[in-house]
């Protein structure tokens, strides 16, 4: 009994400190650890409750919790209340999911790139770097200083507010301005 009392309290230890040294990032006043994976941690972003709406209206929870990895520029409710009014409402009805989709993955890329990972291939692109989305789309980044800004297939151009939220399955990099295909 004193054994298996004691190889308890060594996993409770274990685990304890364990997640005391995992470094996290608050973004939308909840910690972000990386070793949960996406979802597990946007679901505790007072900043993405639209997205993660969205995420589910489009039946994308399942991919988003997968191994990956995915590097996500995640909007915040405050970048899709720049939509024009009635936008998300009508994106989330089950008859515009296809629609909803291709919106949410062009703002995924699959694979694990850091802000140091873009920054390099902006270097590497004389100013510019394509990338190629999970939609089939192109998404450019680019610097203005120390900022990443992303500029869409429209033109639109949004910039990364918080970079390199680390997750199990990829990373995630807060944007202000909904990106469009």
């Amino acid at each position: 009994m004193k054994k298996i009392a004691l190889v308890l309290f060594a996993a409770f230890a274990f685990t304890t400190t364990f997640a005391q040294k995992e470094k996290t990032v608050e973004v939308g006043g909840a910690p972000m650890y990386p070793s949960k994976n996406i979802v597990e941690n946007a679901v505790n972003s007072k900043d993405h409750t639209t997205l993660v709406a969205a995420v589910k209206a489009a039946g994308l929870v399942e991919t988003l919790q997968s191994a990956g990895p995915f590097t996500v520029f995640a909007p915040t409710n405050a970048a899709f209340a720049k939509l024009p009014a009635g936008t998300v409402e009508t994106l989330v009805k089950p008859e515009n999911k296809a629609t909803l989709t291709k919106i949410l993955t062009y703002h995924v890329i699959a694979g694990k790139y850091s802000s140091k990972d873009i920054a390099a291939k902006i270097k590497e692109g004389n100013g510019t770097a394509s990338f190629t989305t999970v939609s089939g789309g192109t998404l450019k980044a680019s610097m203005k200083g120390k900022k990443l800004i992303l500029t869409d297939e429209k033109g639109g151009t949004s910039t990364v507010t918080i970079a390199d939220v680390f997750q199990s399955n990829g990373v995630i990099h807060v944007i202000d301005t909904v990106v469009m295909p």
